[in-house]
């Protein structure tokens, strides 16, 4: 069940550098799909979350019971499943989905539900006193909520956010199950033709490494800037 076989090990095929810099623009090709679905999935992701949060939260079981459920599926759904759902399920109704738009709805739906327990727990952590004053300065609950609860749990929300989008990028790579033209399907292409699956894995792999360091760099100027609500 847990066969392990270890043949003779060949350092020298570890990594062709030669192939992977062939194989790069052709590979780098399915950069702008990786990007187009993970920003317009976070962004769907993030207006959804918003407003799933605030349901949620809400004393209103028409408006809380709805949102828990939707979170409980979408948090014990496989992103796979869904992808397949949409791209390939939904066509058997009647509706039919690019690839593209299938993977930006999986991705934007899924990781709504961990966006809305993010924000869930960030508001919650300014304290209540803080609606008081304002009910007492006779400001609206959105007045109260955009200028005054969001600037402060913001900077909590970062740092967790930041993990659902590096999560989103690099789970787009699950997106070549249903032929979107990203990055992890395009060294597959080249990895098919030249039958050197490491190398064009590894290369793969370190593309998405400087694509995470910058998302992460944005994160830390994003928690400096939101640093002066502490």
């Amino acid at each position: 069940m847990f066969g392990l076989e270890i043949d003779e090990v060949q350092l020298g095929n570890l990594f062709d550098w030669q192939l992977a810099w062939r194989s790069l623009p052709f590979v780098l090709e399915g950069l702008p799909a990786t990007l187009i679905v993970s920003l317009f999935g976070m962004g769907l992701g993030l207006a959804i979350g918003f407003f799933l949060a605030l349901a949620r939260g809400s004393e209103q079981i028409f408006w809380r019971w709805p949102a828990r459920m939707y979170i409980s599926f979408m948090r014990g759904t496989p992103i796979l499943v869904f992808l397949f759902i949409l791209y390939a399920g939904l066509p058997m109704v009647g509706i039919k989905l690019s690839a593209i738009l299938a993977a930006i709805l999986a991705f934007g739906l899924n990781s709504a539900a961990y966006i809305a327990e993010i924000n869930r727990s960030s508001l919650n952590s300014i304290g209540s006193g803080q609606w008081e004053s304002a009910k007492a300065l006779n400001m609206s609950y959105w007045q109260t909520l955009f200028k005054i609860i969001l600037p402060q749990a913001v900077r909590t929300a970062i740092p967790p956010l930041a993990n659902v989008f590096l999560d989103i990028v690099k789970a787009t790579s699950l997106a070549a199950v249903i032929t979107v033209p990203e990055l992890f399907q395009k060294a597959q292409i080249v990895a098919g033709r030249t039958f050197d699956s490491l190398t064009m894995y590894i290369l793969v792999a370190l593309i998405y490494w400087p694509i995470c360091m910058l998302i992460s760099h944005l994160q830390d100027r994003l928690e400096a800037r939101y640093s002066k609500y502490a």
